[in-house]
Formats: structure tokens, sequence, C-alpha cells
């Protein structure tokens, strides 16, 4: 798994923290996605998948 993001999209909502907090996290100063790990391991995809779809604005994607 290859996790993206796209941080023009993102309205800082803090899904994506909040179903994988391994792989994302929010800037401070505009709450804007982090990406802590573009390739997180198989325990982690089920919650990847997750803050794709939780995502308000599709930031997210995976390939």
């Amino acid at each position: 798994m290859k996790v993206f993001v796209d941080e023009d999209k993102c309205c800082g909502a803090g899904s994506c923290v909040l179903s994988a907090l391994e792989v994302f996290d929010q800037r401070d100063e505009d709450g804007v996605v982090v990406l802590l790990d573009a390739e997180p391991a198989e325990h982690l995809h089920a919650a990847v998948h997750e803050a794709v779809q939780v995502c308000p604005a599709a930031a997210i994607t995976v390939a």
C-alpha cells in the first residue's frame, strides 16, 4: 500500500488522525494533514482505508 495526501484539498477535519494515528498527523498551525508513513505496515491498512472513506475533502488516496 502506498498512501498519498493532497494538502491543498485537506480541510483539517482530523478524521484521518482519529482513524490511523500511526499514519497521519495534523500541522499545529492550520490542521492540515501530515503523512507520517506513506507505506504503512499491513496491520494498519484497514485503518488507512477507513481514513480514506471518512475524509470529508477526499484528500487521501491509496494505491
